[in-house]
């Protein structure tokens, strides 16, 4: 039997780290797996690794590296150490470490507890197919297990392709406990000489993997459950190298809406897809911390700072976790309430700005323009060098207040408020349908037009006294000047009070658009 040297974490700084490999986009599974290692590390005031696990050459890419620092940067993960900070126990882009698992590959030979295996690739295949044949377990066959090293390194000296096997003890069984699943273990005797280097001198994943987190000192090895299934095979590693077995904590598995385990299938998966759709990063990881751990069973909006003063891995489920787009874009809509009015604000101002409404040729001045420096909470509004469209700033934080709670998606923003900036909005054909095409829209509508065009002070008190007094003057319900001028000026049949849209439109630009749908209203 295997006894487990597990690291004092009591004496030791905890080091957590997340290791992904540059094969594509960091997705939500990988995230989680980050910010549960990023909590943790925060949380116990332990150190956060970020390492790149580039070995696998041909789908290795530096677009996917970039990307993974990019959305690791979007969710506000910060690292300690990492390919770009630096640290004690660098390189940390596997590619760099060639030279260690070399050493330490040669100090497994030396002891006896790996050896050179000289089996072609069609051998083994044959020896997979026949095992498969008569249902016998598939593993090596221990064929070159018992070459001395003088013949091992006279085939080598002559070329021979080869790789390097663990030597697997033939009695015992490893053991581990996992923090979140308890008690594991598994006889030797089902598991067989696994490849530690393969034949172009590359490490496999297992050894690389424990090479790595032994050298970095990892205390606690936080990742998903589908590496189960390798931790006996590293656990002998550790051991026949003498170092100390991390703890370990196998995160459920994330599932999509059919029960199957989330992937690209299920539509948008990457944290870079979130990011382009103006999710909030909070609310994103807020939504990815509820993707397998619970507080409460009840509480599911938290901070940042509240999840970090919370999380902890006992609380980690053993159960698989739903994705539920539905509930991250209700948790995104929660955060987005709780903003502050700058912040709302300037999140708005940018999706638009980078959506070009902001700036143009679209301009309104308002008659009681609003100074943000007057107003708590929006300093960061004030002396923000924007050079274009900046005084927009205040009209805008006016439309973003009367837009209430319901802008839950940023991405929305152009299609709720567009048409305060842009006179190409977008108009619904059933409203036009609905409000436009009847035979008295025309008169109402030009009525309407004339009566604001002769306001001499436009604020909303007043416009809705001018409308209220046409539609009694016209012996009509006041609905009946509100819905059309609504569709005319928004283009829909939804929208803030429809007041203080008219007076944030401007009269210039309210007269306009009256007499231009009094005009198709004819028609």
């Amino acid at each position: 039997m295997i006894t487990i040297m597990t690291t004092d974490s009591s004496k030791n700084t905890i080091r957590v780290r997340f290791a992904p490999s540059p094969t594509g986009h960091l997705h939500v599974g990988g995230a989680r797996t980050a910010l549960y290692n990023w909590l943790y590390a925060r949380k116990t005031g332990g150190v956060f690794v970020l390492r790149i696990e580039d070995t696998d050459a041909q789908r290795s890419t530096r677009e996917s590296y970039e990307g993974i620092l990019r959305g690791m940067r979007w969710l506000g993960l910060d690292w300690d150490e990492g390919p770009d900070v630096g640290g004690d126990y660098g390189p940390y882009i596997q590619s760099a470490r060639g030279v260690l698992y070399h050493t330490d590959a040669a100090r497994l030979i030396e002891d006896g507890k790996a050896y050179h295996c000289f089996c072609t690739p069609e051998r083994l295949e044959e020896l997979r197919l026949e095992q498969k044949e008569k249902r016998l377990p598939i593993k090596y066959d221990g064929l070159c297990r018992g070459l001395s090293v003088e013949e091992a390194d006279e085939k080598i000296k002559a070329g021979d392709p080869h790789i390097l096997r663990f030597r697997m003890p033939e009695e015992g069984e490893a053991r581990f406990r996992d923090i979140v699943r308890g008690d594991f273990k598994t006889a030797n005797t089902e598991l067989d000489d696994f490849v530690l280097i393969k034949s172009d001198g590359l490490p496999t994943y297992n050894f690389a993997v424990v090479v790595d987190d032994a050298r970095m000192k990892i205390s606690h090895v936080i990742r998903g459950d589908d590496h189960i299934s390798n931790t006996p095979r590293q656990v002998h590693i550790y051991l026949a190298l003498g170092y100390k077995v991390p703890k370990f904590a196998h995160l459920p598995m994330i599932l999509g809406g059919d029960r199957a385990r989330l992937s690209k299938r299920h539509g948008a998966v990457s944290i870079d897809w979130y990011a382009d759709q103006q999710y909030l990063p909070d609310a994103m990881v807020n939504y990815l911390a509820l993707l397998g751990w619970s507080f409460d069973d009840k509480q599911e909006l938290f901070s940042r700072k509240a999840l970090t003063d919370k999380f902890s891995l006992k609380k980690v489920s053993k159960n698989p976790a739903m994705f539920d787009n539905d509930k991250m874009e209700y948790i995104n809509a929660e955060h987005f309430k709780k903003l502050t009015p700058a912040q709302k604000v300037m999140h708005v101002y940018h999706v638009l700005k980078d959506e070009g409404y902001i700036p143009g040729d679209f301009h309104v001045d308002l008659e009681n323009p609003v100074d943000l420096k007057l107003v708590p909470g929006t300093e960061p509004l004030t002396g923000n060098g924007e050079k274009s469209g900046g005084d927009e700033l205040g009209r805008l934080f006016l439309i973003v207040s009367a837009l209430g709670n319901r802008l839950k998606l940023l991405k929305d923003a152009p299609g709720h408020i567009g048409y305060f900036f842009k006179d190409d909005y977008e108009v619904d054909d059933n409203a036009v349908e609905t409000h436009l095409t009847r035979r008295e829209v025309p008169e109402r509508l030009e009525k309407l037009a004339d009566k604001l065009a002769g306001l001499n002070y436009f604020d909303r008190e007043r416009v809705e006294e001018v409308v209220r007094a046409l539609a009694d003057e016209m012996e009509i319900e006041a609905g009946e000047l509100i819905h059309p001028g609504r569709v005319a000026l928004t283009g829909g049949t939804v929208s803030p009070d429809i007041f203080q849209v008219i007076v944030l439109l401007g009269k210039g630009k309210t007269v306009e658009r009256l007499r231009k749908a009094a005009g198709i209203a004819k028609q």
